[in-house]
């Protein structure tokens, strides 16, 4: 803090010069610091709390790295083989029967596992066209205004008809591709 202090101040150094940057970085490395469980009794309120503060005052005075959070992952590895053999029966994180009772809730949902059962290609495959709902998202119908203005947009329940068109010739060009050459 002296250091940055006497390279850009021409005037002598004061004590706030020092506390008010050290102030923000004891708070910056406090906000990147994630409290790791104690190693001490959790009915000891007074050994786990001492801990905590001790931990947390390490982190704040430079003295210990800060703790980061544990990062979620898809890793396969560390899922519990009695669970992924559960989802291998089911094949879904829902079951089928909640799956049936949200479908009157979630209408542009249902349209979308309705078709992949029947075999038609996934609409929300692809960009739709018409009103350029990205990959993933419902087509949108669009309330005009007196003005000429939008008024609201509002997710559909069906795809719009050229999205499940391009949708069904991206599946078969994909088909296409997979077949080998005939010579």
């Amino acid at each position: 803090a002296a250091r940055q202090h006497y390279r850009t101040s021409p005037y002598q150094i004061q004590p706030a010069d020092v506390v008010r940057p050290w102030e923000s970085y004891r708070r910056n490395r406090l906000a990147l610091h994630w409290d790791p469980t104690p190693s001490a009794d959790p009915d000891d309120q007074a050994a786990w709390t001492a801990e905590l503060v001790g931990t947390r005052r390490a982190v704040a005075a430079g003295i210990a790295q800060p703790a980061y959070a544990p990062a979620i992952t898809s890793s396969q590895e560390r899922i519990n083989p009695r669970l992924q053999a559960r989802l291998d029966q089911i094949g879904s994180c829902i079951p089928p029967a909640a799956r049936a009772a949200l479908a009157p809730f979630r209408p542009a949902r249902a349209a979308r596992e309705a078709a992949v059962a029947q075999g038609l290609p996934d609409a929300l495959s692809v960009r739709c066209e018409w009103c350029l709902a990205p990959v993933g998202e419902p087509c949108r119908r669009r309330r005009i205004g007196p003005n000429d203005g939008v008024r609201a947009i509002t997710p559909r329940a069906t795809s719009h008809p050229g999205r499940v068109d391009l949708a069904a010739q991206q599946a078969q060009h994909a088909e296409q591709a997979q077949q080998p050459a005939l010579a």
